[in-house]
């Protein structure tokens, strides 16, 4: 294909959601308190849109498992004993591994982490000085 190819613009605007919603009835604690911690930021953002909700849910989901699951593993031991076959990893290690690669990866798509925050799709600050879109991301 030739020619100059149209500046791609994602409008985050369209459909975002504008109040805070409340963490569903059924998250665990830890799950509600993951939800509080990354809504305000967001919905300020405008990042955020009814089709991102599910998403969301299980990002609060899987980090609220990790967080359960490093509690667990905080008083019973990241080992145990099992009488048969002797020393072994606690099943809780596997979940929480399992929990905080789901919860890196969906925090990635929402934009909740800071190589996915520099993405020029995510950045604020994709317009020149004086307002026009910058070229390949760079002020010339």
């Amino acid at each position: 294909m030739r020619g100059v190819k149209p500046h791609l613009v994602v409008d985050n605007e369209v459909g975002a959601i504008q109040a805070e919603p409340e963490p569903p009835d059924w998250f665990s604690v830890s799950a509600a308190d993951e939800w509080r911690r990354v809504i305000p930021h967001l919905v300020a953002k405008r990042r955020l849109n009814d089709g991102d909700l599910g998403s969301l849910e299980s990002y609060c989901l899987a980090m609220g498992q990790v967080r359960d699951m490093q509690k667990l593993i905080a008083t019973e031991g990241a080992v145990i004993n099992d009488p048969k076959r002797g020393p072994r990893k606690h099943p809780a290690v596997a979940i929480q591994a399992d929990a905080s690669t789901r919860a890196r990866l969906l925090a990635n798509e929402l934009g909740l982490t800071p190589v996915s925050r520099s993405r020029p799709s995510i950045r604020d600050d994709d317009r020149d000085n004086s307002g026009q879109p910058e070229l390949f991301g760079v002020d010339f």
